[in-house]
């Protein structure tokens, strides 16, 4: 699988990941059929990008995601109910979409003889005594999230090894960039620091603060992405950590570098720890450098300060009216 333009499916492509990918495809030449449901997702994030072909659609219909794969080469399933909270309240909707909607993206990948790049999770991992996390370790779900995750990558390892499909898991740390959508309550530290900051809200810090995390810019997930899709054989049915290369960052320390970036000052709000809440991740990038070439390029500092000028360029944009 050389450089020739391919037919490609994104699930979950007006999430925030998934057209972020959309966008780098079209840019490489490629043609991307979009799939999404939109209960999370917005068409707001594909607008930049019409080439995309979009198609609404669940992850649990079977026929729906048949269709959508119809003559690709590559699948990346970046579709799922993503919040570690969330899947807390409702672990039967989180392994319904999760478990069945990547069964689904497998048999339509094995009837299409495509590729299938699978957006995991760092946690998968759970709480360890050893950091860096390498993928050799024995993941330690304390979510439904996370199960349903691993249970993904089992079923991709599953499918290479029955049918020959070409699979790759990337197990994802902390993905954050320009778009992130910090609307939900289930959204990530990062948008919503950066909101808070510029709207002159107290932002919420759960626990003690001190829980850190090995932050990963968007641009350096889509590379992994586009790594993964011609990844050598030796890598089929295997997972790979996509990490930001630098030492765990507390969220403390994150609020008070947003707050640097944006000239403010915040007094933030003490909540109580998150059910499901890992203490520390920190992504061992030696096998997915080795069989990927996988080298993240962004900065903590320089991806937070983009992020910060994104939401202060965008503050009359949908994204901050919705809050």
């Amino acid at each position: 699988m050389g450089s020739e333009r391919m037919r490609c499916l994104i699930t979950g492509a007006a999430g925030f990941i998934g057209s972020h990918l959309a966008m780098r495809l079209v840019a490489d030449g490629h043609e991307v059929i979009g799939l999404d449901d939109l209960s999370e997702g917005s068409l707001a994030n594909l607008r930049s990008i019409p080439e995309v072909s979009f198609v609404e659609g669940d992850l649990r219909d079977e026929d729906a995601v048949r269709a959508a794969a119809k003559g690709c080469q590559v699948i990346f399933h970046q579709g799922a109910v993503r919040s570690v909270p969330r899947s807390v309240e409702a672990p039967a909707l989180t392994t319904d979409v999760n478990v069945r909607g990547t069964i689904n993206v497998l048999m339509a990948a094995r009837e299409e003889s495509a590729r299938v790049v699978f957006a995991s999770s760092s946690s998968v991992y759970g709480d360890q005594e050893w950091f860096p996390l390498n993928e050799l370790l024995q993941p330690r779900p304390r979510s439904p999230y996370a199960a349903s995750k691993l249970a993904g990558e089992a079923f991709c390892h599953a499918w290479s090894r029955s049918y020959g499909t070409p699979t790759v898991s990337l197990r994802y740390f902390n993905v954050y960039g320009p778009g992130q959508d910090p609307s939900s309550e289930y959204a990530m530290a990062v948008p919503l620091f950066v909101l808070a900051c510029l709207t002159g809200a107290r932002p919420t810090v759960h626990g003690d603060g001190e829980q850190a995390r090995d932050f990963t810019y968007i641009d350096d997930a889509v590379q992994a992405n586009v790594l993964a899709m011609r990844a050598p054989t030796r890598a089929w049915g295997g997972v790979f950590n996509v990490g930001g290369g630098q030492t765990p960052t507390s969220v403390n320390s994150l609020l008070a570098m947003i707050a640097e970036l944006a000239g403010v000052d915040p007094q933030p709000v003490r909540g109580p720890s998150r059910p499901g809440d890992v203490r520390r991740t920190h992504a061992d990038l030696t096998r997915a450098h080795e069989l990927l070439g996988y080298a993240p390029r962004t900065l903590l500092r320089t991806g937070l300060g983009l992020t910060v000028d994104w939401f202060r360029t965008h503050k009359a944009t949908e994204a901050l009216r919705r809050i």
